[in-house]
């Protein structure tokens, strides 16, 4: 069922000491997901609203709130499905292929239109976490998809812009972004945050 989204009284404010930093950006994420699997929903929007914030400057804090938002509503959306799609306690994938993802995908579009995002992005992303799911291949719909995220957070739609040969590839740092979900799957979370903390200094960096 989808979820409505609350009004703007109801949005959960951000840190009044956001550090505009790429190790706290790392952290923030990091802390966004474990909320989400600790089932903490308003610390979740909290944790990927302030990485919101900084990665997407033009937004105000409402804005990014919004955007954090739409990314935890799809989450949610995801659990509520896998729930439904259990035999014995464990993951049916055929149920799960067979599921209304439409949800998922609708809060994903929230986000994209939010933040400026490609609106391709709603669809990879949506994609991407079924594959996770069902084990196919969700690195490559989440790497496009975090390319083109990447591209709104840098105003720069010809990103990764690779200056010689091997013109393929979604650049390094949503690479980066697929390794950080690999080690959220496998709960390393200091070597998640490593990960991840290059990904945003590109950003904090581009943005200079």
């Amino acid at each position: 069922m989808k979820e409505t989204p609350p009004t703007q009284a109801q949005l959960p404010s951000l840190p009044e000491d956001v550090e505009r930093s790429a190790s706290y950006m790392a952290e923030q994420l990091c802390n966004g997901f474990i909320h989400h699997d600790q089932r903490r929903r308003e610390a979740s929007i909290k944790a990927f609203g302030a990485v919101d914030a900084l990665q997407f400057p033009d937004l105000d804090e409402t804005e990014a709130v919004r955007a954090a938002l739409g990314y935890v509503d799809a989450l949610w959306v995801k659990d509520e499905i896998e729930e439904s799609c259990r035999v014995n306690g464990s993951l049916d994938p055929e149920r799960l292929e067979a599921a209304d993802w439409s949800p998922m995908e609708d809060a994903f579009e929230r986000r994209a239109e939010v933040a400026d995002i490609d609106p391709r992005y709603a669809e990879l992303t949506t994609t991407a976490w079924i594959n996770h799911k069902t084990g196919e291949d969700y690195w490559s719909p989440m790497m496009q998809a975090q390319m083109l995220e990447l591209r709104a957070a840098l105003g720069n739609p010809a990103y990764p812009e690779k200056p010689r040969h091997g013109q393929a590839g979604f650049g390094p740092e949503p690479t980066r972004y697929a390794l950080g979900v690999e080690l959220h799957d496998m709960r390393r979370w200091d070597e998640a945050r490593d990960a991840m903390t290059p990904y945003f200094q590109y950003i904090l960096d581009e943005q200079e």
